[in-house]
């Protein structure tokens, strides 16, 4: 396919850039939560205990203000990608709704993540509501990550995608899509169980989890794995029908690189539970997740998006980003 126009090539590796930074912002998000310090700026929003800067910061605080700083740099590159995508695209673009799409997530992102400390669902509290907002944080990072893959995939010259018109696999890539995004909750609300509910051995953790009284957000723990198994099934068998019904260089790339990062992902969730979730495996994790779940909306797009105007397939998107 033609290369993207040269105007569009500083948009689209600025689009990539916002998206690279907010994987970096919610890994930090997912550290505040590890280590305990959300309740670092007390239940004051957008303060900090009260004030602009904190003056002479515990540790917790020092985690939870770098969060914001970063989270609000997010907000303002966000912003930048709304307005750029309004002066250099024409009305009716996909980058433009994209954008628009994504500066209402980040807004949304911001407001749940008020919530969580005005409410003071942070630290040790362990009310299940906790558990709903955390998973509805997760829902809410998701749709935000997938607008902004989409923004970069529609810069960098891809086309809207066509699943109503994209058979078998289409329906399989929608569902591996909503099965990630169920698990991506299911795990976020496992790995605060893992967090507030810590154990020091595997007996310890067996019999914690296997407990009549066991808390809701311990029992995840048996069905956060299952979920990952039957969604794994789902994953790999989409990608093998994507592959069937687009072969072409970057259908199977992004095939194969989806499949690897679910093999690798199950690996790391196992190694996770051996070694009782330190903080750095959870951060892999989540990482991970990520990544998979931006691999697998690009395969999405480049399954089901018809040729640019000129191009035998869409493989050749990526040529623009590099």
């Amino acid at each position: 396919m033609h290369r993207p126009r040269v105007a569009l090539s500083g948009y689209a590796r600025f689009a990539w850039g916002v998206l690279a930074y907010t994987l970096f912002v919610i890994v930090w998000g997912a550290f505040v939560r590890a280590t305990g310090s959300g309740a670092g700026c007390g239940s004051h929003w957008p303060l900090c205990n009260g004030e602009v800067i904190p003056r002479e910061p515990a540790m917790a605080t020092l985690i939870e203000f770098g969060h914001r700083a970063t989270s609000g740099i997010a907000l303002l590159l966000v912003v930048a990608l709304v307005i750029g995508a309004w002066r250099r695209f024409p009305p009716g673009s996909p980058v433009r709704k994209a954008a628009a799409w994504s500066g209402f997530l980040i807004l949304t992102e911001a407001l749940i993540g008020a919530g969580l400390v005005l409410l003071e669902y942070v630290a040790d509290d362990a009310r299940v509501a906790r558990g709903w907002w955390v998973g509805g944080h997760l829902f809410n990072t998701f749709l935000l990550v997938a607008a902004l893959t989409l923004v970069a995939w529609f810069a960098s010259g891809g086309t809207p995608p066509r699943w109503r018109h994209s058979g078998t696999a289409g329906f399989a890539l929608g569902a591996a899509i909503a099965g990630v995004l169920v698990l991506g909750v299911s795990g976020a609300v496992t790995a605060l169980g893992d967090t507030l509910f810590p154990v020091s051995t595997l007996a310890e953790g067996k019999a914690q989890t296997f407990s009549d009284t066991a808390h809701v957000f311990v029992r995840l723990r048996i069905w956060h794995p299952t979920l990952a198994l039957a969604v794994g099934a789902l994953v790999g068998a989409a990608a093998w029908l994507a592959v069937r019904a687009r072969p072409g260089t970057i259908v199977q790339q992004l095939a194969w690189a989806l499949v690897g990062l679910y093999a690798v992902q199950l690996a790391v969730g196992a190694l996770n539970v051996v070694l009782l979730a330190p903080v750095p495996m959870q951060l892999v994790h989540l990482l991970l997740s990520d990544l998979l779940w931006i691999n697998l909306i690009l395969l999405g797009c480049a399954t089901t998006s018809p040729p640019p105007a000129g191009a035998a397939q869409p493989a050749a998107t990526v040529e623009g980003n590099r």
